[in-house]
């Protein structure tokens, strides 16, 4: 019992100070690679302080634009007096820390168990990936923790009255392989669009983003075969005359921008803002809107600054962990690194055409009377939508960036409703609300409540065989495209 007392807290200690915190994360397996490959102290220090310092960066823009901007969102609320959820993650965690014990006499703390096994199986999986074909370890800690507490509610719903241990056994296996199969479905497009940085995505739309970008892919492939004309991609497009101001990125994010979060801002009021705090009494509505407006550019520059400065340790490093521990392997990490490469301003492109999804599905749930209202919250407004415009310009042109995160911003709202009336988790105010939680988990969820322990074994069988399809498809470049990417390049005709 007192060892089992102490691994607790070793672990309670790792989890709070460095797996929910990413920073430390990356800089510790910056740390860990680069003493693998026998690199001099210095070399050592300088890589996990420039790995640790860059990812800071990275998270202070992230946190910018989240203050600033959900705030706001969530003010439409309050303004118009809406009984209303909010689709965001830490909405959504803390809405299963306020139900998880009224609803099922569960201990949230319990949380934190799921994510230690899940994550375990998470590097076993890889660890033997000449089986299991993953290639991808998930760092992102802190999306962890909200994706354990909201999955830990959603099996809860599905067996109620599964023992302690059985519920944790069952649910690790299946977050674990979550993990791992949604980081690795990122490998291969992530490679392609950053020209082998060396990293996947780890957070919470890794199915939506391959779902869409190969979807782009393919209707552009088939386009392409009908005689159509090949769709530029948004960097490849130069505006003529006054409209050439959209060519800069940063020009062009104000712009579209101030329209946007302009119009939200006059809706909501100038006393609405005075009386909420936003506005100070007496400041210039005009000039409150330029700069809340104009800050969105500000924090996006941060962030992709953030992205350069420890991309490139992050990469070199992991070679020495993928030689000695993990071969053939990449670590999963925040979806906010895709921002730093491809399009500038396909990011913006799809946050806004995301955003019009959002809004026009939730004009249709109040048009139908639906008995949970939702409020678009900025992390899936955002980061789900800017990086599914990425991947969709990259894989199949600037039409992409538009269509594809409009559809999802329909489907993010929609499927949020519809999961979160139906467990219970709308009326305790959030749901996590990202892509693969409105769509992908709902599924997993249908399977476990009406196939029981049938729907268990279904759904780990799915996900075991997505990598195996993965790996059919290209056997030859498969791991190639992790281990040597110029070779990989070369052997698909890409250089």
């Amino acid at each position: 019992m007192a060892i089992l007392n102490i691994l607790s807290k070793i672990w309670d200690y790792f989890a709070t100070n460095i797996l929910q915190q990413p920073a430390f994360m990356i800089g510790f397996i910056v740390l860990l690679g680069y003493i693998l490959e026998k690199k001099k102290w210095y070399e050592v220090l300088s890589g996990f302080l420039k790995a640790t310092v860059g990812y800071f960066i990275l998270s202070a823009g992230s946190v910018g634009l989240i203050n600033t901007f959900r705030p706001i969102l969530v003010g439409l609320k309050d303004r118009f007096h809406l009984n209303a959820m909010v689709t965001d993650p830490y909405f959504g965690q803390n809405a299963v820390a306020a139900g998880i014990m009224k609803e099922f006499g569960r201990s949230f703390a319990d949380t934190m168990l799921l994510l230690l096994f899940a994550y375990i199986i998470n590097i076993v999986l890889v660890r033997f990936s000449k089986y299991t074909k993953l290639r991808a370890v998930f760092t992102t800690g802190n999306v962890q923790v909200q994706q354990a507490a909201t999955a830990f509610w959603l099996i809860l719903f599905c067996f109620p009255k599964l023992g302690h241990l059985p519920i944790l056994i069952v649910m690790s296996i299946i977050l674990g392989l979550y993990w791992a199969v949604g980081s690795n479905l990122t490998v291969d497009i992530t490679q392609e669009l950053t020209d082998g940085a060396g990293f996947a995505i780890a957070h919470q739309q890794m199915f939506g983003i391959f779902i869409f970008a190969k979807l782009s892919e393919f209707l552009e492939n088939r386009a392409k075969k009908k005689g159509k004309k090949e769709a530029r991609r948004l960097e490849d497009v130069k505006l003529p005359g006054f409209m050439s101001i959209f060519n800069d990125n940063m020009v062009s994010t104000s712009i579209l921008m101030l329209i946007f979060i302009g119009a939200i801002l006059v809706v909501l009021g100038p006393d609405y803002l005075v009386k909420a705090k936003f506005m100070q009494p007496g400041q210039s509505f005009i000039f409150y809107i330029l700069q809340t407006s104009l800050q969105f550019a500000v924090f996006l520059a941060i962030l992709q600054l953030g992205v350069r400065t420890f991309v490139n340790e992050l990469t070199e490093s992991f070679t020495g962990i993928s030689d000695k521990w993990l071969p053939g392997s990449v670590p999963g990490i925040d979806v906010a690194a895709t921002l730093g490469f491809g399009s500038p301003n396909a990011g913006t492109i799809g946050f806004l055409f995301g955003a019009l999804g959002q809004f026009t599905m939730i004009i249709l749930l109040l048009i139908f009377h639906s008995p949970t209202i939702v409020i678009a919250g900025f992390i899936p407004l955002f980061f789900d939508n800017a990086a599914i415009g990425l991947y969709s310009n990259n894989r199949g042109g600037f039409k992409y960036a538009m269509i594809m995160p409009f559809i999802s911003g329909l489907i993010q709202i929609g499927g949020s409703a519809l999961i979160a009336t139906w467990v219970g988790m709308a009326k305790y105010g959030g749901y996590i609300g990202m892509f693969d939680w409105a769509t992908v988990w709902p599924f997993f969820t249908v399977l476990m409540k009406f196939l029981g322990f049938v729907g268990i074994c279904s759904l780990i069988i799915i996900l075991v065989m997505i990598p195996q399809l993965q790996y059919r498809a290209d056997k030859k470049g498969y791991f190639m495209i992790t281990e040597d990417y110029e070779g990989w390049k070369k052997l698909h005709g890409k250089e």
